[in-house]
């Protein structure tokens, strides 16, 4: 049965019927009638941000923690202007939102009206589809299918430019049950392609795991059927930024993070398989390295839910479209219906190469002196935070933002939330902010550099208007830190505008926020700062004053293979290859 109502509370109604608890928004003139019907309801709790790119990474972060599509709402012109970097970031690393924006009255579109812009024109590239709703009886269904297009298929952002006068108009509003899609992706794997996949999972002797985030888009059943099939098989396992979580990393299995700033052991395994097996990736340019010697040996499996995905990057021999969770449920099936086989002796022998690269210590740094290394401070806050039953780390984007891959340690999925495709400075603080919303009663901390945090540190307001005790772990060396990095070993140590001579006293912009600063230099107070941070019950930033210089290693160089690995400390300032020798 249909009801009356205006466009705007077609939105609201919408959303109740979605399922949507927390929107995130900024409210202008072309959104005001929705924002007085979010007035007049109370089962919808807006956050008001302090800056557009901060509702659309604060909806991420809600997101990618609960599981939820995420939900922002801004006005026409510059408020969706400045969403487009939270809708960029969300298409790379296939986020679900749902955005809303107000437009001009549709007799003005296209006149030059004050605060009009072509959202759906400025928004194509970098949603997963958009619409501009021009007929309020068009509204309800087009919401709808908002939804599904945003959380069907390979997630995404979506958004729905709305007209003014469309939220005055009353039409008739239809409920979710009554919406029919076009959108069917396909989420069954061709069961051919599965069980080539098993036949070579039983013959592989140098086989890897290489997951993505795909898997922990996919659900929890997916992230339990990867270790059904992981500690199945015996077979090792690595995973993309973005992957983090979806196999313990406590696990007997687990290799660590591959690619441009992953783990010595990963990248060699990644490069010497004969069988490599691509789970929910998208053999992004962090990962492969250079493509004609990405593991030049191995035979190339893809389960991907985005046909478009395959073989876009990398060539592969064994090709499955499929959401993951139903794809890895089937190779499960056939695999234990062919017997559970594998090469135990080609296997004994990959892990003792495995273990004959794990000796090389590619995290190794030494702690001395008065100052800390950055990499000291991520581990003593893992040491101090691991055993939170509750706990979730955003980070910026940054050399910090590795530090923190490589030194923290996920066991379960929607635990970590990073930009990854994009690399989005500013990230980190709004996205700890809807992991909070999401999760009230949990321990949120945003590994971040002082000049990524600076970005959005507006959204300071926001934590403390709405009492999230949200912790800003600050890493903060003085310096735009990766910059530096890539200039002293690409730029002859030419340093150009990669540091800042007008860095704000940390401490004092907390407490002129009403938030907690606590400074910290010495690495022998460094637990006893973190405690103090972690007892504190409301918003803290903690400056955490670093070495300025410290590269973040292992790297590989741009351009180059991966086994063609800078290691810093880690047995020798060169470059290794898979046989440990010495290549420059």
């Amino acid at each position: 049965m249909s009801a009356q109502m205006t466009g705007a509370k077609m939105v609201v109604q919408a959303l109740i019927d979605q399922g949507v608890d927390t929107v995130f928004g900024y409210p202008g003139g072309a959104v005001l009638p929705i924002y007085d019907e979010v007035f007049q309801q109370n089962s919808i709790r807006h956050v008001l941000v302090r800056h557009e790119q901060g509702a659309i990474h604060a909806a991420e972060g809600y997101a990618r923690a609960t599981g939820k599509v995420g939900v922002a709402l801004v006005t026409s012109g510059p408020g969706a202007t400045n969403a487009v970097t939270g809708l960029t970031d969300a298409l790379m690393d296939s986020i679900p939102l749902v955005v809303f924006s107000g437009q001009v009255p549709t007799f003005m579109i296209g006149s030059d009206a004050f605060q009009e812009a072509d959202t759906v024109g400025i928004t194509r590239p970098c949603t997963k589809h958009n619409w501009l709703v021009k007929d309020t009886e068009k509204l309800s269904n087009t919401i709808h299918e908002a939804f599904h297009v945003a959380a069907s298929g390979r997630p995404g952002p979506v958004l729905v430019d709305i007209p003014k006068d469309v939220q005055f108009a009353a039409a008739d509003y239809t409920a979710p049950r009554a919406m029919t899609s076009h959108y069917r992706p396909q989420v069954k794997g061709d069961i051919e392609g599965i069980t080539d996949l098993v036949k070579a999972i039983e013959t592989a002797k140098k086989p890897i795991f290489y997951t993505g985030g795909g898997v922990i888009n996919s659900g929890p059943a997916a992230s339990q059927l990867l270790r059904e099939l992981v500690d199945g098989t015996g077979f090792p396992i690595t995973s993309t930024l973005m992957g983090l979580g979806a196999y313990p990393a406590s696990g007997d299995n687990w290799l660590g993070m591959l690619g441009m700033h992953g783990l010595y052991e990963s990248n060699m395994a990644m490069h010497d398989c004969d069988l490599m097996i691509n789970i929910g990736a998208r053999f992004d340019d962090r990962i492969t390295g250079r493509i004609d010697a990405f593991s030049p040996n191995s035979k190339k499996v893809h389960i991907d839910v985005d046909p478009s995905s395959i073989n876009k990057v990398i060539r592969t021999d064994i090709a499955i479209v499929g959401d993951v969770a139903h794809v890895l449920e089937d190779v499960l099936k056939v695999w234990k219906s062919r017997g559970r086989k594998t090469d135990r002796a080609g296997l004994d022998e990959w892990w003792a190469q495995i273990a004959d690269w794990k000796t090389v210590n590619c995290l190794a740094y030494t702690q001395e002196g008065k100052t800390i290394r950055p990499q000291y401070a991520v581990e003593r806050l893992e040491a101090l935070t691991k055993h939170r039953k509750d706990r979730f780390i955003s980070t910026e984007v940054g050399q910090h933002q590795m530090w923190a891959a490589q030194y923290m340690g996920f066991d379960d999925p929607n635990r970590w939330m990073t930009s990854g495709g994009l690399g989005t400075m500013g990230y980190g603080f709004p996205a700890s902010i809807g992991v909070q919303m999401g999760h009230p009663d949990a321990l949120v901390i945003n590994v971040a550099g002082e000049a990524s945090w600076l970005m959005n540190m507006q959204e300071l307001g926001t934590a403390v208007q709405y009492r999230l005790p949200v912790k800003q772990f600050i890493l903060n060396n003085e310096r735009l830190g990766m910059v530096r990095q890539w200039q002293e070993l690409l730029h002859g140590e030419r340093y150009s505008s990669s540091w800042s001579e007008a860095l704000p006293d940390f401490v004092k912009l907390a407490e002129a926020f009403g938030a907690k600063g606590i400074c910290v230099s010495d690495p022998d107070d460094l637990d006893d700062a973190i405690m103090e941070m972690l007892d504190h019950d409301g918003p803290v930033i903690f400056d955490c004053l670093v070495e300025k210089h410290e590269n973040c290693f292992p790297m590989i160089p741009s351009g180059k293979a991966h086994n063609e690995m800078l290691l810093g400390e880690a047995e020798t300032q060169g470059v290794i290859d898979s046989k440990g020798s010495v290549l420059v």
